[in-house]
């Protein structure tokens, strides 16, 4: 009985403590999750419309990728996603009008005719303007599975 008690108390302490989100945080991570859908479905239009026009993608061997290489790449169909998923993540916001996202995206697909299955710790900057957040740079770095 005594461990059920303290299990109960130590349960009702962490979610009283624990942050809850704000609505602009919420608003931040279904951005994310926005963009994701836009990579997995190969989505142009809708990828033209959450990168800034100056976005730059930093990748783990140094490479800066910027909106038209991410756009010419899933024009092209040299890279089709099956799995583009964020997972972890953390909003963390400055003033109304700039964000960071912290988390790790898992993606899995076919590029150049080869198979991948990656994982991927990111840092994502997201501004806002025109009542919308838009991406503006990326960072990833490949984990080990």
């Amino acid at each position: 009985m005594k461990a059920t008690t303290v299990v109960a108390l130590m349960a009702i302490v962490a979610c009283r403590f624990s942050p809850a989100q704000t609505t602009d945080e919420k608003d931040v991570l279904q951005f994310e999750r926005d963009a994701c859908k836009a990579f997995l479905d190969a989505d142009v239009a809708a990828l033209e419309r959450v990168l800034t026009p100056d976005f730059t993608l930093t990748l783990s061997n140094g490479e800066v990728n910027t909106r038209a290489d991410e756009i010419n790449e899933l024009r092209s169909r040299k890279v089709h996603y099956d799995v583009f998923e964020n997972y972890d993540m953390l909003a963390r916001l400055y003033g109304s009008n700039v964000a960071v996202v912290l988390g790790k995206t898992r993606v899995k697909g076919i590029v150049d005719g080869k198979p991948f299955d990656r994982v991927v710790q990111f840092t994502d900057t997201l501004i806002k303007r025109d009542a919308q957040w838009r991406l503006a740079a990326g960072h990833v770095s490949r984990l080990e599975q």
